[in-house]
């Protein structure tokens, strides 16, 4: 079709947004263009809440036609945590037909340039923007995760992530000039004069393997890091969460034929049941990239075998909170109740292990037993979600079968500090609403160790009563060396307790807070600012987002002449 948007108007339209996110991320400042507050949508053309809802709606029961080359037939199946049955079809891809396709897009869309593929980007983004209200029923019956949460994690925070990704593309691939004369002195004979170009040049065909609890919060890094980079993106959803990035992939395509480029830079992987098609697709030689969020086993196995391909992967780790002494014990009751209990501990930032000296800790009001201190927190939790509809709200439902297993099992592994309790959803009476478990662990007892050393994703907590601060120290710095961490926290009044902490961290590159008592929670992270995981402990391998999770998606080619 004729190009509908030129790259002109895309310049006039996303150039001053652009300018805003890269003078953020050098700031680190807060800023967002998305909104929060779902009330803020319904106006120059994004969809209010009622007609959000409805749009998803109609998706239900529905076939989602993408246009895409190599379409061999139609897969789908998705049931919603909380109990519906989405009957949506997606294309199924014979990558033999597509991904030619894809890698015939790559010559116009490198031409490019870094500013038009970037404010291309935008265009998506902004169009995503618009549709957040859908976009967040999609995330909710995928995910599992309460409305506000998919809402917001789902929409702005996502599309803040994805535009923090196109901002350090651009400014990688604007480090080097597009051309330059080169003038070398003879002393008395003509100079070497040669004309120098240089084009950021995409290592091929970026391969995205989406998740299951966060579909479009960790996928749109990878997915805008790459496609600001000039590289196709092929788009291979977690099987319970196809939704969500199948219109991600739906807007990527309109957006990019519009603006006159071939709509094959972006398409969907859906799979058939036990297909596992993110390994054949991995190790296939047109994939040069892989962006992947999940497990330990598989994010390793993808980092032995596809040696094609950079691979950026974001796996499990072991969360710490180290509770040393505190100028606000129910400050801090109140944040770490709020941060184990946010999605029913379904991050892969919440905190699994709350490492207490057994000889107790100090406080503001006065000394505080190892007891005391579990009781205390197991209250608070319990204090919090005491109110079924809060409760729903903040917990959303269990996203999977075996996360209420290690749930049920956990129970088993200690003494119980704080039982888990089942709570009904009276808008989803199917779905499984669970509170969290805490279990006291003896740090020093071999079999404990067993436990707290293994992450146990879901709601569940571990009270590790260890034999001094000193002790709580090293234990962390074995769990970030040995298992990884996403985030630590540690709450201290002692300068050179936080110092300590500092000094653990630094040296096992995990990211750090520092007596959050207030608004701010541990397993929060704030895009144009903040890093999530950093890249330098076993956790993962990259950091969202920074100058390496996108200069290595591209490499500069020079050609030289004779001036």
């Amino acid at each position: 079709m004729a190009a509908e948007l030129t790259a002109q108007q895309l310049i006039e339209k996303h150039r001053p947004t652009l300018d805003q996110a890269l003078e953020t991320i050098r700031t680190r400042a807060y800023w967002s263009p998305h909104p929060e507050h779902p009330k803020a949508y319904g106006e120059q053309g994004s969809l209010d809440a009622a007609a959000g809802k409805a749009a998803f709606d109609a998706l239900l029961g529905t076939r989602l036609d993408l246009g895409q080359p190599g379409t061999d037939g139609w897969t789908g199946g998705e049931v919603s945590p909380y109990g519906i049955e989405l009957g949506v079809e997606y294309p199924h891809a014979d990558a033999e037909g597509l991904l030619p396709a894809m890698r015939a897009a790559i010559p116009s869309w490198r031409d490019a340039g870094a500013e038009a593929r970037a404010v291309t980007c935008l265009e998506i983004l902004s169009r995503i923007s618009a549709r957040t209200h859908e976009f967040a029923h999609a995330v909710m019956h995928t995910s599992g995760q309460a409305f506000m949460m998919a809402f917001q994690a789902g929409g702005p925070h996502a599309q803040d992530r994805g535009m923090e990704a196109v901002a350090y593309a651009y400014v990688e691939q604007v480090r080097t000039p597009d051309a330059a004369d080169w003038s070398k002195p003879q002393g008395k004979r003509d100079p070497l004069n040669l004309r120098k170009q240089f084009t950021p040049v995409p290592r091929g065909i970026s391969l995205l393997v989406g998740c299951n609890t966060f579909p479009t919060w960790n996928g749109y890094p990878g997915l805008f890091a790459s496609l600001a980079t000039g590289n196709p993106v092929l788009v291979k959803p977690h099987p319970r969460a196809v939704l969500p990035l199948a219109l991600t992939v739906q807007v990527a395509r309109e957006v990019l034929a519009e603006a006159g480029f071939d709509p094959n830079l972006v398409a969907l992987a859906a799979e058939r049941p036990g297909e596992g098609l993110a390994k054949s697709l991995a190790v296939r030689p047109e994939i040069k990239i892989v962006d992947y969020t999940g497990s330990t086993a598989f994010g390793d196995w993808l980092e032995t075998h596809a040696r094609q391909a950079q691979v950026y992967t974001e796996k499990a780790g072991v969360n710490t909170v180290v509770i040393e002494s505190t100028g606000d014990y129910k400050g801090m009751l109140s944040n770490l109740a709020f941060s184990l209990s946010l999605y029913s501990g379904q991050m892969c930032t919440t905190p699994q292990n709350l490492l207490i000296p057994r000889d107790g800790i100090g406080t503001d009001q006065g000394p505080k037993s190892y007891d005391e201190v579990v009781s205390d927190l197991a209250g608070a939790v319990g204090g919090l979600l005491g109110d079924d509809a809060r409760a729903n709200a903040l917990l959303g439902a269990l996203v999977n079968p075996d996360v209420k297993a290690r749930l049920e099992a956990a129970a088993g592994l200690g003494e119980v500090a704080l039982a888990s309790r089942e709570i009904t959803n009276p808008d989803f009476p199917d779905a499984t609403v669970r509170t969290p478990v805490m279990v006291k662990l003896d740090g020093a007892k071999p079999d404990a160790e067993a436990a707290y050393m293994s992450e146990c994703f879901g709601p569940v907590s571990f009270a590790v009563a260890v034999d001094s601060a000193a002790d709580a120290l090293e234990l962390l710095r074995r769990t970030v060396r040995e298992k990884g961490a996403m985030t630590v926290g540690a709450y201290t009044s002692s300068q050179e307790f936080e110092h300590a902490m500092e000094e653990v961290c630094l040296e096992e590159c995990a990211q750090l807070s520092l007596n959050l008592t207030g608004g701010v929670y541990v397993n929060q992270t704030a895009a144009f600012s903040d890093f999530h995981g950093s890249g330098g402990n076993p956790a993962a391998n990259a950091a969202l987002c920074d100058g390496a999770f996108v200069s290595n998606r591209f490499r500069v080619v020079e050609v030289r002449r004779e001036a």
